[in-house]
């Protein structure tokens, strides 16, 4: 599934191409496609077209579209989805399952295509609900309104993301001392944290030497804030390379794939050598998917005395 960077190099694409642009059209291909939007608010095209839409915004794996209207598009990619700018006329080779025709006042008609192997993804258009803490919903361009402190009510349960500027740090360390479950599955729930899938929640586990098995509240408070510090790095260093491309299902909106794939020190690597020590690295079932770590850098331990709050 396409975790933060994916998603990130999704909408940093997308912001030029669709930030001031008119919605003139709207083809539904697949209504399997639209199983988040709820019909009682009125038909998914009826309620875009004429639309414009005001910028691309992003929190965690989330992307919208805030519009004229005052609604927002939400798209989810799921587990195969692609959102692919295209010239108008443009042939797609399969898996098309909706069409935005885009009129843009600087780069004219654009189609922006939905495209989904598995259905798993989504798009749409929701209600828009006023933040929590009142701070700015989501990572956005350069373009401001009264729309930036509203998101999507399909949005509203989804924590901030560690990229998020109004992330905060305290809270998450409180979150973190009142779960006793294992420290991988709080970095993926994405009500404590979102953004953080299984490449990277392994990446930064390794980097900052936590197995996936320790308990969240054994961690010292210096612990968990080097922790945060590893997920940031990992992330913003594969947001840097266009995200982690293993097929042809990840790529930004022009088709083209990241390759932080090159860069792995554990996901994937069951067999070769810690990058570190030289121990082979090992991966065990987890979540109905695989935890990958190296046995000797990544051990369980016991509980540690909480230190001061750093911050």
């Amino acid at each position: 599934m396409p975790e933060l960077p994916e998603v990130e190099v999704v909408r940093s694409g997308l912001d030029p191409a669709v930030t001031g642009a008119t919605i003139a059209g709207v083809e539904v291909f697949e209504p399997r496609s639209l199983k988040r939007h709820d019909a009682a608010t009125g038909r998914f095209s009826d309620l875009l077209e004429g639309s414009t839409s005001l910028a691309a915004v992003r929190r965690g794996k989330f992307l919208w579209f805030p519009l004229s209207s005052g609604r927002a598009l939400v798209a989810h990619l799921g587990m195969s989805g692609q959102i692919l700018l295209r010239a108008p006329g443009h042939a797609e080779a399969g898996h098309l399952r909706l069409r935005l025709h885009l009129d843009h006042p600087t780069h004219g008609e654009l189609w922006l295509n939905f495209v989904d192997q598995r259905i798993f993804g989504s798009m749409a258009v929701d209600r828009l609900v006023p933040t929590d803490d009142g701070e700015i919903a989501g990572f956005s361009g350069s373009a401001t309104g009264e729309w930036q402190r509203s998101l999507p009510s399909q949005v509203a349960h989804i924590s901030r993301d560690p990229l998020d500027p109004a992330f905060d740090d305290r809270r998450f360390r409180r979150a973190l001392r009142s779960r006793s479950s294992a420290i991988k599955r709080v970095m993926l729930d994405q009500t404590v944290v979102s953004g953080i899938g299984n490449i990277y929640a392994d990446e930064a586990l390794w980097a900052a030497r936590i197995h996936a098995e320790q308990p969240a509240s054994t961690l010292s408070d210096a612990r968990a804030a080097t922790l945060l510090a590893e997920v940031r790095a990992v992330l913003r260093r594969a947001l840097a390379e266009g995200g982690t491309s293993f097929d042809a299902q990840y790529v930004n909106v022009n088709g083209a794939s990241g390759y932080f794939s090159h860069s792995l020190n554990v996901y994937g690597k069951q067999g070769a050598a810690c990058p570190r020590c030289g121990t082979t690295i090992v991966r065990e079932a987890f979540m109905n998917r695989g935890s990958h770590f190296c046995p000797r850098c990544q051990r369980v331990r016991a509980a540690t005395r909480r230190g001061a709050d750093p911050r």
